[in-house]
């Protein structure tokens, strides 16, 4: 009598399952990698804030003694308080500027063809292409024969060149994301192209608007190479107050400065990022 026996063999691994492992593996690589890059520009971003409560006028992490001396010093003196209220007033006026330049520039730039478009939209966008020591060469080289050199017109003027060109990226992008048979069903009812932008397209472009107001802002209010060419003792703006305390008196109070404008761009983003699915679901 013969009796037959079955041996389990350990089945030999899948292709399916190398390769899903393969990828697991190489997910967690990049985390990592991408964890560990963030991590090295923004840590030392971070470690000013904890400075700037040092006190008896020290630069020094961590710090001995932790008060708000060094933001007491900032709003009391008149050196920095002027420099703050002026890049207020220039960022405010570019971002008001440049909404009414960017936002219909870029819904006929998307929603209209013409010949030259091409060559439009390569002029409007130069300033992104162009490296900005050239853009303030060219500024101060213009400006100064139109004696608007170190006037806050002259400075705002030139802000909203070259800001205007990131507050029409953001806005383009909401206008590719409008449904165009709304705006043909409003023409197609007697409304005018006026009544159609105003009614219809702009309370759908509220989001991407107000986000791209906000990016204007802050890089208007964070730009210093165009300023140090076109500014003066009584109109320097905040960047360029920052820029001269390092360069020719290292003050403890520059680390309060730097806290206050990292927590404005964090702030900044943030509204930036909650605004996106709202621009998302406005548009659907």
């Amino acid at each position: 009598m013969t009796t037959s026996i079955d041996v389990a063999m350990p089945a030999a691994a899948t292709p399916g399952v190398v390769i899903d492992k393969q990828e697991r593996r190489y997910v967690r690589l990049r985390n990592i990698i991408a964890f560990a890059v963030y991590a090295f520009i923004l840590v030392p971003t971070l470690i000013v804030i904890p400075i700037s409560f040092g006190g008896n006028g020290e630069l020094t992490f961590p710090p001995r003694v932790w008060s708000l001396e060094l933001y007491e010093q900032l709003f009391s003196s008149s050196s920095w308080v002027g420099p703050i209220l002026q890049s207020i007033k220039v960022a405010g006026c570019t971002m008001v500027v440049s909404i009414l330049i960017g936002v219909p520039a870029s819904y006929g730039l998307v929603r209209f063809d013409f010949p030259g478009k091409r060559l439009v939209m390569l002029l409007l966008m130069s300033p992104i292409l162009v490296p900005v020591i050239v853009i303030s060469l060219g500024l101060y080289l213009y400006l100064s024969r139109l004696h608007l050199v170190g006037t806050t017109a002259g400075l705002v003027a030139s802000h909203v060149a070259y800001v205007t060109p990131f507050m029409m990226m953001t806005v383009m992008a909401g206008v590719k994301k409008l449904d165009p048979a709304l705006e043909f069903v409003t023409t197609i009812m007697g409304a005018n192209r006026r009544t159609v932008f105003f009614k219809v397209v702009l309370p759908q472009l509220k989001p991407s608007i107000f986000a791209g107001a906000l990016f204007a802002f802050l890089v208007s209010f964070d730009e210093v190479v165009i300023a140090w060419f076109l500014t003066s003792p009584t109109t320097t703006t905040l960047p360029v107050k920052m820029y001269s305390s390092i360069q020719w008196d290292i003050s403890p109070v520059i680390a309060a400065v730097s806290a206050l404008l990292t927590v404005l761009s964090l702030v900044f983003c943030c509204i930036s990022v909650f605004l996106q699915p709202a621009a998302t679901e406005s548009s659907n």
